[in-house]
């Protein structure tokens, strides 16, 4: 379909909230990537699109973290919230405003559309029952529960959906179940639930999949869900839990899936108030606003039938449509920890412009429900070659011919090559509008290769000035329009790019405007990225506090070194044999070449963590790691006094 550059549609867009108990990773960086490309597309193209997200601070993990810490969870989630804020800001992410579910306006709204849903009989009780830790004393939310999947059996799944196969499911239906808290099988234990009529909002349910734009497998797997036995909706927690107390009833708390997605219309609710806006007006189900949500996948049942339940239960607008993404994977596995590919946003800003991974991440989005990989090598290759190599070159190298003519422009252009870019426009928008990134990218990329095609082909190197200024001048008009397609995906190094060009920021009204007057002397906009080194885990900056039980988790030992080596293709490694007394020997790969001579390192004593998960490298499997400290001169092993024996376990 085509897009008009000047609609003045009135667009709310959302994204998920992130939990507020820990920093964010690349993953919430990929969906805000996303949704901010495409809100700020909408606005450059005339439209009043809003943007709106908060951080998602109630339930068991946040109360817990937060005592863990010695801190209140209120404490916590302040903290979390700056956090969050500044590393979003860090990526260029332009939210209209960025809240939090633990506030006025979203208790307001949890205990309106609940009072509605209950006048409108869509509230009833019943006793259930629920697993129960007795060593912690508490009932057990979905997520702190771990068993096999019901429906495909793949193990160590959460309580409530599977990763796998992607079922959602009752906790009580969880084979093998164990406590995260305690690591013991919880007991059933009866208590009075509140319950939300789901199976009532069958037919709105069904008009809404039928109505709302929402990608193919997403809806099918939705209306595979609703037909497979709809079940009263459980939307009550027992005490302790940190949350909404649920009007008219003593220690029953809102399950965080209720407020959560009300957080949206609170975090509207508190732009909209100091703005002249009306929330109520805006979320009538009578209202001009279109409404977008964009999510992850493993979100969609919630979003694609809780939520929209919910919002007709108070007669409330559904959303226009839902956008889902997949997962992230860093280098082709699952984001872990463990793995070392749990990487932290603000880590990775410190070794790469942010600016750069919204581009590279652009380059892999499209509207389907795919797994996008961040592939270190790729990524560089592709910055350098496109950024850099293509799109910047535009820039530098026309810019040195037009200072020799004191950087005035020509108005002698090439109307064939510009109009060549100004006939794109429509494509251009057409891509944005639908979320066809990669798409996008690849056509702004062809269009950069007709621009340096160009001056190839021109050769103004070669021309007497005048010549050569017209040839540069086309070339920076060129620049402008794609500088103009680009800025959504990279608006930092946009607007620098306007300054270099001595304009204001621009819109897609003016692609077809030309380059008059003066430009600016030009200065380097992006380096080269140099191969990326990505800090060890225990090297990145965590602020995480555990507890004993978690430390107590973690088995120390004495081990001998019997065997030192050099690894053949490896700079930084020595392979270890260790000895680890009755337990056997182990092989371990540590990055202490620079500092020790392998034959210097036969019968020394060092620590080991000895049930660290085996971790299959180029070279072999590394069975634990031994432990070292290091300042600018160099590394140091850690060593246990004289008397300790292999296999002896440090406490």
């Amino acid at each position: 379909m085509d897009i008009p550059t000047k609609n003045t549609r009135k667009i709310l867009v959302t994204q998920a909230l992130p939990y507020a108990n820990a920093p964010l990773h690349l993953g919430h960086i990929l969906e805000a990537v996303q949704t901010d490309i495409w809100t700020r597309f909408q606005n450059m193209n005339g439209n009043q699109c809003y943007f709106f997200c908060a951080d998602d601070t109630h339930g068991t993990p946040v109360m817990l973290k937060a005592k863990e810490m010695g801190i209140t969870p209120e404490e916590l989630i302040k903290d979390v919230l700056n956090d969050h804020k500044e590393t979003y800001d860090l990526y260029g992410i332009k939210f209209t405003n960025f809240y939090t579910t633990h506030s006025e306006e979203n208790k307001k709204y949890s205990e309106k559309i609940y009072l509605e849903a209950k006048k409108n009989n869509l509230i009833s009780k019943e006793i259930v029952e629920q697993l129960y830790d007795e060593n912690e004393e508490m009932f057990l939310s979905d997520r702190f529960i771990k068993g096999s999947c019901p429906k495909c059996g793949a193990a160590d799944q959460y309580g409530d959906n599977c990763g796998v196969c992607g079922a959602s499911y009752d906790v009580l239906e969880i084979k093998d179940p164990i406590s995260i808290l305690s690591g013991t099988t919880p007991i059933k234990k009866k208590s009075e639930h509140i319950f939300f009529d789901l199976p009532k909002k069958l037919e709105t349910l069904s008009k809404f999949l039928h109505e709302s734009k929402l990608q193919k497998p997403i809806k099918n797997k939705l209306k595979e869900w609703l037909s497979d036995d709809l079940k009263k909706w459980d939307i009550s927690r027992d005490e302790p839990y940190f949350g909404f107390k649920i009007p008219e009833e003593d220690n029953k708390y809102f399950y965080v899936w209720v407020d959560a997605p009300i957080g949206y219309i609170a975090s509207m609710d508190n732009w909209f108030e100091n703005n002249n806006l009306d929330t109520d007006t805006i979320w009538s189900n009578k209202s001009n606003y279109e409404i977008y949500h964009f999510i992850g996948k493993d979100i969609s049942y919630f979003h694609g039938l809780f939520w929209p339940a919910l919002l007709s239960s108070a007669n409330l607008k559904l959303p226009d449509g839902i956008f889902v993404h997949g997962f992230l994977t860093i280098n082709g596995e699952k984001m872990s920890k463990s793995k070392g590919t749990g990487i932290l946003a603000k880590d990775f800003a410190k070794i790469c412009d942010p600016e750069t991974l919204r581009y590279y991440f652009a380059a892999k989005l499209n509207d389907k429900v795919e797994d996008i990989d961040l592939n270190f090598d790729d990524y560089v290759q592709r910055i350098n070659s496109d950024l850099v190599g293509k799109y910047l070159n535009i820039a530098s190298r026309s810019a040195s011919f037009l200072k020799k003519n004191k950087n005035n422009l020509s108005d002698n252009i090439n109307k064939e090559l510009i109009t060549l870019l100004i006939n794109e426009k429509q494509n251009i928008i057409n891509l944005y509008e639908e979320r066809e990134y990669s798409k996008l990218i690849r056509l702004i990329m062809d269009l950069v290769d007709n621009v340096n095609k160009y001056i190839n082909e021109q050769t103004p190197w070669k021309k007497d000035l005048n010549d050569a200024v017209d040839i540069c001048s086309t070339a920076l008009n060129a620049f402008k329009i794609i500088t103009i397609y680009l800025t959504p995906i990279i608006p930092n190094l946009a607007e620098n790019a306007y300054k270099f060009l001595n304009l204001k920021n621009c819109s897609f009204d003016d692609v077809d405007t030309l380059l008059n007057g003066q430009i600016n002397n030009y200065e380097s906009l992006l380096n080269r990225l140099e191969p990326l080194i990505i800090p060890e885990e225990d090297n990145m900056e965590n602020k995480n506090i555990i507890d004993i039980k978690q430390f107590s988790s973690i088995d120390l030992r004495v081990a001998k070194i019997i065997k030192a080596e050099d690894v053949d293709g490896a700079d930084k490694l020595l392979r270890l044999t260790l000895d680890v007394g009755e337990l056997g020997t182990r092989n371990v790969f540590a990055g202490i070449k620079s500092s020790y001579k392998p034959d210097d390192l036969t019968d020394r004593m060092v620590v080991l963590v000895n049930n660290l998960a085996p971790r299959e490298m180029k070279f072999g499997i590394s069975e634990g790691m031994v432990l070292a400290s290091s300042n600018d001169n160099g590394i140091y092993l850690i060593s246990p006094d004289k008397g300790a024996e292999a296999g002896m376990k440090i406490k």
